[in-house]
């Protein structure tokens, strides 16, 4: 079995989370902080805004079974990329839309996903594709965070299930039975 690795930010990431643990051929999620200027950053750290770090997942994948451009095409379709640092009630450089290309392959498939994303949005993308750097994973209590705690959490209620709906809606054949 071939593994790559994509690395996304779409805000919370939680909420990002939830999404790609459902997906065939995705044998792990991780939830994480990117693109920041501090070393081993907290999640109080991130959350200040003032480290330059995303909430990220790095999604570790099959390929043969899902493509990276399937795992574009969900990230778009899942959060709103129009909106810059921001996702909802959550503002700040710490949940932008970014995506970390591992390879110049992803890297174009990335601006490729971009394209073909903007035709379902009025306004304009503002996905950032940034260079891969230091990851960090998140504290242990954020990994998996809303299939063990998340439906007693009121935000992760309000935010999750719109965004498996529309999973379920879009890429039916891509989920887990």
């Amino acid at each position: 079995m071939a593994q790559e690795i994509a690395t996304l930010a779409g805000g919370c990431f939680w909420c990002t989370e939830a999404v790609y643990t459902r997906l065939k051929g995705v044998s792990s999620v991780t939830s994480g902080y990117i693109g920041g200027t501090v070393a081993d950053p907290t999640y109080e750290q991130v959350c200040s805004g003032r480290t330059g770090h995303a909430e990220a997942i790095r999604i570790v994948f099959d390929p043969d079974v899902i493509s990276y451009s399937d795992l574009l095409d969900i990230h778009f379709a899942t959060h709103d990329p129009t909106t810059l640092n921001r996702q909802g009630n959550d503002v700040g450089t710490q949940y932008r839309s970014a995506i970390y290309p591992h390879s110049p392959e992803q890297e174009a498939e990335a601006r490729a996903a971009i394209e073909r994303a903007q035709a379902d949005y009025r306004d304009p993308i503002v996905t950032a594709i940034e260079p891969l750097s230091e990851w960090y994973p998140a504290e242990d209590y954020h990994q998996q965070y809303w299939d063990r705690v998340g439906t007693k959490n009121p935000y992760c209620m309000a935010v999750i299930p719109p965004k498996l709906q529309k999973l379920q809606k879009k890429f039916a054949e891509r989920l887990e039975a």
